[in-house]
C-alpha cells in the first residue's frame, strides 16, 4: 500500500498544472460553502445571543383570539400561583420616528438582570426603572430618535426600533391603561397549580415569545435558506473541477497503473491507493478553502447584517468569528465532496483493471443516456409531488432540486440526441467529423456541461427574480408615494397645523391616521386615508375592480395587504376581524412588499367611528398648479418652523428606498458571479482532462491533410457550439425557476406574490459572459494543439492504440 500510495502521489510532480486544477477546485468549492455557512452561523449566533440575553427564547405566552387581554386575566393567574409576567406592546411616535414599545414588569420579566445591568452601567439602579420619570432601553441605533425625559440607554441586545421599559410608563405612551398584549409564563412553575384553561378559558396558549423581540432566526429563515441553498448549488459546480482533475489523473496514470497491475498490486489495492490519495488531498484543499472562505464571508458579513437589520431588524454583528461548526462542516463537504466526484475515476480505474477498451465505453453511452433520462424524469416527478405533500418552504426548495437536479441529468441525452440527427443531416465531411468526434467527447465532457447548465439557469432565475423585484418595487414605490412631499408631525397639535397651513396655500391634504390592533397571529396596523384621487387612481391594487374603493368611502368595507391575505386564507368577500369588536367586508387586496405583519386601509371617517385611539404621523402634501415642490417645502419650514428632516420630497424618499433594496441583493450578485466562474473552470479541466485521449482522433485527421490551425479553430467552434447549445437549454430552464421563485418560494417566504418581467439585454450580456468562459476554458488546449509538434502526431501511429 505504502509503495502504490507513494507512486500515485509521484503523479502530481509530472503534472503540477492539474494538481492546482484538483486543490483550486475544491478549494473554491470549500470557500464558497464555508463562507456561506460562516453568515448563516455568525447570524444565527447573533440572534441566539440576543434572545438568550433577555431570556426571552422558547417561553410560552397566553394571548387572546381578539388582540387584547384585559388586567383581570393576569389577576387571576398571579391568585391561582401561576408565575406569568405581563407584556404590553404598542407603537409609539417620538419626535419624527414610530418605535415599538415593549412594556414589562421589571420584577418579574426574564430579561430582568440585563435591565439591571445596563441600568448600572449608567449609574441607575432597578429601583430607577420604577420611578419617574422613568427609564427607555433601545439599541444604540434607535436612541437618538427617542425624545422626552425619559433616561435613554442602551442595550445591545434590543432589535432596532424596539424600546423595553417598565410596563406602568408603557401604558402613559401608549395612552392604554388596564389592558395586556400577552403574558409570558415563566418557567419553573409552583406544583399542584389548577390548569389553565379552568383560570383563563378565554385565552390560549402559543409557544412564541414576545413578538418585537422574537426569535430573530425564525423571520430570517428564508434569507439563510436562500444563501444555504447557493453556497450548496456553488460547491457542486465546483466538485466538477475536481471530477474533470481526478479524472485527467486516472488517464494520465494508464501506464503506470498497468504497470503496477503486471507487478502483481490487486484491483482493490489500487482504488483503496487512490481514495487515500484523494482523502489527503481534499483535507489540504479544504484547509486552503477555510482560509479563503473567512476572507470572502468577512467581505460580504457587513453587508449581510445591512440587509438583516434593514428589512428584519435582526441584530447581527458585522464581525466575523471564527467557529468550530462551520470549519468542520468545511472540512466535511470538502471529503464528501471529493468521494462524490471522483466516483467517476474510480470507474475509469476499475476499468483499467478490466482491460476495458474507449471503445466499448463509448458503445455503452447511449444506455448511460438513457438511465440518466429515467432517473431525471423520476427526479422532477419526486420534486412535483413534495411540492403538493410537503407544507412551505421545504416543500419549494424540494421541487427546485430536483427540476435542477433532473434537467441536468437530462442533459447529456439531449445533446446525445441532438449529436445523432446532425450526423444524418450534414454531409460536409470536415463537419461530419467534428461532430462525431464531439459525440466520443460527450460523456467526458457532461459533467462540466451540467454544471454550466446549472450556474446559467441560476443566474437567468436568480437575475429575473431580482430585476422584477426591483422593477415591481419602484412601481410599487412610485405608486403608494402618492403625494409629493410628506411631513412628519409628533402630535396632534402640530398636525392640525400643518392641516390649516395647506387649506391656506392652497394645497391638498392627504393625512395619514392609524391604528394599532391585532389578528389572533400577528399585529395589525389599520389606516385612515382620506377620499382622493390618487388613491384611487395609484394605489397598488392585487386584487380588486374598479368599485373597491367606492365600497371602501360608501359603504365603509376594507382593502387589505397580501401578507394579511395569505397568511389568513381571505378574499375579496370575506369579512375579517380587524379589531374584538369590528368585523368588515374586504373590498380589495393589495400588495405591500417588505412589510411582515397585517395592514388595512379604510375611509379615515370608518375609523374615526370605529377606533378609540387614532394617531397621525404622517401628512402627504400636493402642491397647488405653479408651484414647486422645492418651494412649497421652504414655505413649509419657514411658516411653521419644522425641522428639514420633518419635510421630505417624495423622490428623496424613492432613493433612499431604491438604495436599501439594492444593498439587500449584494449576496446574491456576488455569489452568481462565482457561480459562473466556477462552471468556465469545470470545462477547462474537462478539456484538459481529454486532452491525452483525443489525440488518437486528431492525428488521422491531420495525418489527411488538416492543418493544426483547421484543427484548433474546430476546437474552438466546438466549445463555443457546446456552449451555446447549453445557454439556449438553460434559457427556459432559468425562466422556469424565476417562476418559481417569484410565485411559490417568495409567497412561502414573505406572503406575497411578485409579477414576473424578461429582460432580454441581460440574457444578451450573459450569453456573451458564457461564451467568453467557454472561449477561455477552450484555450489552454487551442494553444497546446497550436504547440504541437509533428513528431507528437506521428507518434501515435507507433503506438498501441
Amino acid at each position: 500500500m505504502i509503495v502504490t500510495l507513494h507512486s500515485f502521489l509521484r503523479h502530481w510532480q509530472r503534472a503540477p498544472l492539474q494538481l492546482v486544477l484538483l486543490l483550486a477546485g475544491l478549494a473554491l468549492a470549500t470557500a464558497l460553502w464555508s463562507a456561506v455557512q460562516a453568515i448563516n452561523t455568525e447570524a444565527r449566533a447573533s440572534y441566539a445571543r440576543a434572545v438568550d440575553e433577555l431570556g426571552t427564547r422558547d417561553l410560552p405566552v397566553l394571548t387572546a383570539p381578539e388582540g387584547a387581554i384585559s388586567l383581570d386575566h393576569y389577576v387571576r393567574l398571579r391568585r391561582a400561583g401561576w408565575q406569568v409576567s405581563p407584556v404590553l406592546e404598542g407603537q409609539w411616535q417620538s419626535g419624527s420616528e414610530a418605535v415599538t414599545v415593549l412594556g414589562v414588569d421589571p420584577l418579574s420579566y426574564p430579561g430582568a438582570p440585563e435591565m439591571s445591568r445596563a441600568a448600572e452601567d449608567n449609574d441607575l439602579d432597578l429601583l430607577a426603572l420604577l420611578r419617574p420619570p422613568g427609564v427607555l432601553f433601545a439599541h444604540p441605533e434607535t436612541l437618538p430618535d427617542l425624545d422626552g425625559p425619559y433616561h435613554l440607554l442602551p442595550m445591545e441586545q434590543l432589535p432596532p426600533g424596539v424600546v423595553l421599559t417598565d410596563i406602568s410608563l408603557a401604558e402613559r405612551l401608549l395612552d392604554d391603561v388596564g389592558r395586556l398584549s400577552r403574558i409570558v409564563i415563566l418557567p419553573d412553575q409552583p406544583a399542584g397549580l389548577p390548569p389553565l384553561d379552568q383560570i383563563v378559558p378565554e385565552l390560549q396558549q402559543n409557544a412564541s415569545s414576545d413578538s418585537a423581540m422574537a426569535d430573530p432566526e425564525r423571520l430570517t429563515r428564508s434569507f439563510h435558506l436562500n444563501l444555504t441553498a447557493f453556497g450548496l448549488l456553488s460547491f457542486c459546480v465546483g466538485l466538477f473541477i475536481v471530477q474533470g482533475s481526478v479524472t485527467l489523473s486516472v488517464e494520465q496514470r494508464r501506464g503506470s497503473i498497468r504497470t503496477l497491475r503486471c507487478l502483481g498490486v490487486s484491483a482493490a489495492t489500487l482504488m483503496q491507493a487512490l481514495f487515500l490519495e484523494l482523502i489527503l488531498l481534499a483535507l489540504l484543499a479544504g484547509a486552503v478553502g477555510l482560509v479563503i472562505g473567512y476572507g470572502l464571508a468577512a467581505l460580504l458579513l457587513p453587508d449581510v447584517s445591512a440587509t438583516l437589520r434593514g428589512l428584519y431588524g435582526a441584530p447581527v454583528e458585522g464581525s466575523l468569528t471564527l467557529r468550530l461548526s462551520w470549519v468542520l462542516s468545511g472540512l466535511a463537504m470538502a471529503v464528501l465532496g471529493t468521494c462524490i466526484a471522483s466516483l467517476q475515476a474510480f470507474i475509469a480505474l476499475r476499468r483499467m483493471t478490466r482491460n476495458l477498451s474507449d471503445a466499448a465505453v463509448t458503445r455503452s453511452a447511449g444506455r448511460t443516456y438513457t438511465m440518466c433520462g429515467a432517473a431525471s424524469v423520476l427526479l422532477i416527478a419526486t420534486g412535483w409531488a413534495a411540492l403538493n405533500l410537503v407544507q412551505g418552504l421545504l416543500g419549494g426548495f424540494m421541487f427546485l432540486a430536483g427540476l435542477m437536479l433532473g434537467a441536468a441529468l437530462l442533459l447529456p441525452l439531449v445533446f446525445y440526441g441532438l449529436n445523432s440527427g446532425l450526423l444524418r443531416l450534414i454531409r460536409a465531411p470536415l463537419l461530419r467529423w467534428m461532430v462525431a468526434d464531439s459525440r466520443l467527447q460527450l460523456p467526458g465532457l457532461s459533467l462540466s456541461l451540467m454544471a454550466l447548465l446549472l450556474a446559467v439557469a441560476t443566474n437567468i432565475g436568480v437575475g429575473t427574480m431580482v430585476s422584477s423585484f426591483r422593477l415591481t418595487f419602484v412601481e410599487w414605490i412610485d405608486q403608494r408615494l402618492a403625494a409629493e412631499i410628506y411631513v412628519q408631525v409628533e402630535t396632534p397639535q402640530q398636525a392640525e397645523r400643518v392641516l390649516n397651513w395647506a387649506d391656506r396655500n392652497g394645497a391638498r391634504a392627504l393625512p395619514q391616521f392609524r391604528s394599532d390592533s391585532r389578528t389572533a397571529t400577528a399585529p395589525l396596523r389599520i389606516y385612515g386615508v382620506v377620499d382622493d384621487p390618487l388613491y384611487r387612481d395609484n394605489w397598488p391594487m392585487v386584487r380588486g375592480d374598479g368599485q373597491s374603493w367606492h365600497r371602501v368611502y360608501e359603504q365603509g368595507q376594507v382593502l387589505i395587504n397580501e401578507q394579511l391575505a395569505h397568511r389568513e386564507a381571505l378574499r375579496i368577500g370575506d369579512e375579517v376581524a380587524l379589531t374584538p369588536t369590528w368585523t368588515v367586508r374586504i373590498a380589495g387586496i393589495y400588495s405591500d412588499y417588505g412589510n411582515p405583519d397585517g395592514q388595512a386601509t379604510v375611509a379615515l371617517a370608518t375609523l374615526q367611528d370605529r377606533a378609540s385611539q387614532i394617531a397621525v404621523t404622517q401628512i402627504g402634501l400636493v402642491s397647488p398648479p405653479g408651484v414647486s415642490l422645492g418651494a412649497l417645502a421652504r414655505s413649509l419650514r419657514r411658516d411653521l418652523n419644522l425641522p428639514a428632516r420633518a419635510v421630505v420630497e417624495k423622490n428623496a424618499v424613492r432613493s433612499a428606498s431604491i438604495g436599501i433594496f439594492d444593498r439587500t441583493f449584494v449576496v446574491t450578485g456576488a455569489l452568481n458571479i462565482l457561480t459562473l466562474a466556477v462552471a468556465g473552470f469545470a470545462m477547462l479541466t474537462s478539456f484538459l482532462s481529454q486532452w491525452n485521449r483525443r489525440l488518437p482522433q486528431l492525428a488521422p485527421v491531420w495525418a489527411m491533410g488538416v492543418t493544426r490551425r483547421q484543427l484548433a479553430q474546430f476546437e474552438l467552434l466546438r466549445s463555443l457550439s457546446f456552449a451555446v447549445l447549453t445557454f439556449l437549454l438553460a434559457l427556459p430552464l432559468g425562466l422556469f425557476l424565476a417562476w418559481v421563485l417569484l410565485n411559490i418560494i417568495n409567497l412561502e417566504a414573505f406572503g406575497w406574490r411578485l409579477p414576473m418581467f424578461l429582460f432580454p439585454s441581460d440574457w444578451g450580456r450573459l450569453f456573451l459572459l458564457t461564451g467568453v468562459a467557454a472561449a477561455l476554458a477552450a484555450l489552454v488546449p487551442v494553444v497546446k494543439l497550436l504547440r504541437l509538434s509533428p513528431a507528437t502526431l506521428l507518434g501515435v501511429f507507433a503506438g498501441d492504440r
